[in-house]
Parts: C-alpha cells; sequence; structure tokens
C-alpha cells in the first residue's frame, strides 16, 4: 500500500477553516474547497515507492493490471474509474445536472466533432463519461437535491407574497406535473436577467424576512444577488444531512451543495450542465435535454453492514464504505479484491504498518491484503468489478 499526499483545490465557494480543522492545520484565510483522491488528471495523488514521487495516474497507466486488478480493468477499462474527496461547502455551489453515460459519449464526440477547446468555458462535456455522485455528512451539511411536487413549490413561491412571482405560479398550476416543471424552469432560465434581477432582489427581502422554510432559499439569494437560479432552487428538495448520513445523486437530478464538510464519491468524470447560482456558462437548451423533470424524494442513505458499513447505491464505478474501529477490538481484514483508496476521518487508524489520522490517506493495489486497527474513522472508496 501507499501513503498518498493529495491536492485541495482553493474554490472561492470553499470552507477558510474546515478542511484545515479535520487535517489539524492553522486556516491560511484562503478557501480551500476540495482535496481530491485519486487519478484524475486534473489533480493525481501523489506517492513515492522509492524511486521518487510520481502521482497515481501515472504509477496506474503503467501497469494496469497490477494495480486495478484484471477484473476491474476488463470492466472499466485501464484507469482508476472513481475520484474521491473531502468536500468543505463554506458557501453554495452551483445548482447543476449530470447526464447519463449515453447522453455524455453523444455530447462529447458532438462538441469534439464541432472542435471546441477541451477547455472553452462553454463545453459542457469534458469527458465521454456520467458523474454519478454520493455524498456523506462529516458534519450538518445542507444540499438541495430533486424537484419537489410541483403544487408544493407553488405553494412555497405563493407565500412570498412577490407579484412578479405570479405567472412562475401560474405555470406551476397549468399543466401535468413533469410540463409544469420543466415550463417554470424554461420561463425562468429564459426571462430577461434585469427583469429577473429585480424580481430575485424581491425574494431575497421576503425569504429573509419569513426564515424558516425560506431560510436556505434567503442564503442562496445573499450569495448570488440577482441570479435566476434562486427562484430555480426553490423548485428543488431542501436537505439536511447529519454525520454518518448520505445522499446519492444520479444522472438527470438537479442539486446543489449549501454548506458543511463530507465524503464525495464519484464517477471520474468532469460532466456538469449548470442552472445557476454561477458566473459560469449556462446552456439552457443542452440543459433541458438533460434534466429529468419529475418530482423526488432525495435518495438518502445511512450505512448498512456488520465491520464494514455500506452506503449502497445503483452505481458499480464507485462503493463507499465506513469502518468505525475500536481501540479494544480485533484487527479487521479489508476485502482485497479491487483498488481501493482508505480515508481516516477522525481518530486514529492502523494500515498495515501505516498510522493515518484524520485527513490521512493510502492507495491498495488490488490483491494487497490489509488489516485494520486503531481508535476512530476509515472511509474506504473501491469499485464492484
Amino acid at each position: 500500500m501507499d501513503r498518498l499526499t493529495n491536492t485541495v483545490r482553493p474554490y472561492a465557494w470553499g470552507s477558510t477553516t474546515l478542511i484545515p480543522e479535520l487535517l489539524g492545520n492553522r486556516p491560511t484565510g484562503e478557501p480551500q474547497a476540495e482535496m481530491w483522491l485519486g487519478a484524475h488528471p486534473g489533480a493525481p495523488s501523489r506517492l513515492d515507492r522509492g524511486a521518487g514521487e510520481t502521482s497515481l495516474s501515472e504509477l496506474i497507466a503503467a501497469d494496469p493490471e497490477r494495480e486495478l486488478g484484471a477484473a476491474a480493468v476488463a470492466k472499466f477499462g485501464p484507469r482508476l474509474p472513481f475520484l474521491l474527496k473531502i468536500l468543505a461547502a463554506g458557501a453554495p455551489l452551483s445548482l447543476q445536472v449530470h447526464p447519463d453515460i449515453a447522453q455524455a459519449r453523444e455530447g462529447h464526440a458532438d462538441e469534439e466533432r464541432r472542435g471546441i477547446p477541451i477547455d472553452a468555458p462553454h463545453r459542457n462535456y469534458k469527458d465521454a463519461n456520467h458523474k454519478p455522485e454520493l455524498i456523506c455528512a462529516l458534519t450538518p451539511f445542507d444540499g438541495l437535491c430533486g424537484f419537489r411536487p410541483a403544487l408544493e413549490s407553488a405553494d412555497l413561491l405563493s407565500g412570498l407574497g412577490v407579484d412578479s412571482l405570479k405567472p412562475y405560479v401560474d405555470l406551476l398550476h397549468a399543466h401535468p406535473e413533469e410540463a409544469a416543471l420543466r415550463e417554470m424552469l424554461t420561463a425562468v432560465l429564459g426571462a430577461d436577467r434585469e427583469e429577473m434581477a429585480g424580481t430575485v432582489a424581491e425574494v431575497t427581502a421576503a425569504a429573509t424576512r419569513l426564515g424558516g422554510a425560506y431560510a436556505p432559499y434567503a442564503d442562496l439569494a445573499h450569495h448570488y444577488p440577482g441570479d435566476p437560479g434562486v427562484i430555480a432552487a426553490m423548485l428543488l428538495n431542501h436537505v439536511r444531512l447529519q454525520p454518518g448520513e448520505a445522499m446519492f445523486l444520479g444522472a438527470g437530478v438537479p442539486h446543489a451543495y449549501i454548506s458543511g464538510l463530507g465524503v464525495e464519491l464519484m464517477a471520474n468524470s468532469d460532466n456538469v450542465l449548470r442552472c445557476g447560482l454561477t458566473p459560469k456558462h449556462v446552456d439552457v437548451p443542452e440543459l433541458l435535454r438533460i434534466v429529468k423533470f419529475e418530482p423526488s424524494d432525495p435518495a438518502l442513505l445511512r450505512p448498512e453492514g456488520d465491520g464494514e458499513e455500506v452506503y449502497e447505491t445503483p452505481i458499480d464505478e464507485f462503493r463507499l464504505s465506513r469502518f468505525d474501529l475500536a481501540p479494544a477490538a480485533a484487527p479487521v481484514h479489508v476485502p482485497d479484491g479491487t483498488p481501493q483508496i482508505l480515508l481516516c476521518t477522525a481518530g486514529s487508524a492502523r494500515v498495515g504498518e501505516l498510522t493515518l489520522t484524520p485527513g490521512g490517506s493510502v492507495f491498495v493495489p488490488a490483491g494487497e491484503k490489509v488489516e485494520l486497527s486503531g481508535n476512530g474513522t476509515v472511509f474506504r472508496a473501491t469499485v464492484i468489478a
């Protein structure tokens, strides 16, 4: 196994304190949004097997079957199919959706044919992969996930008492539910930005005054003044995860993270269609093609199992589980048939000959036997091969 050195990404929405506190470091005052663990080319983890430091992506590329195992390579190709992160939201992230695998392949091929540079700000599909996600809370964690029933959204908007919202409320009443949600989102994102800025200002004032169920949306509005995504966000369920709870986000489900610290595991992709709450490009026609306009309850998960507690999802590219270690307990044998990353988030853990403290991690190649012991919490990211 190999101890990993990981990159922290300083996105503007990141918390200035949550990741430093986890790692036991002094905050610098700068945002620290995500720590990436894996082999994504944007910020691959680094390790040293005695011949100098190299990236995990280079190590895997040199001998995929040795590092990933023959079964994983046969199923997913010669690359690590997941990306693990520690995510620390100090401000809301953009409202967004992700494509399914067929949509990603089609969109990526189309943009390649049209010669859109991979780093162009209006590029939607950076790769040909889907991006399902799982976020597990380490602190109380707030987010938005999935459409609430159209009539519930109509009541929420009506309760603000903002006259300029009445046409949108009428849309939510006027059609079958999926059509109502589609027309409402289309109208909001297609409205004149200057006129919408005035409506959002009125919504912000009303939501701030009313509080309660409106408080999360008031917070969004203060971070993104005048952004039509504030109105779009009010179509979505507000979710608060407690530590240890998780939320699965499948293709086409609109979502946003608002605040908190969590462990995030996703397919190794960077395909994002934005709906708002962002200064970045919003491709409305493509967004409307990808979004699933159907109300849904957030897919909340609690870990199940004895010893290794698993967060079950319908995805093979990643599998997240958790070990809560006790000092008097016998060492725990970790299954060894697949590549994995082990991440300590609390206490202290012994992984073979290595000791991990919060934020510490190791990469374990397929087939390498590992035992865990100590007094702490360790998350395991792997695949189903």
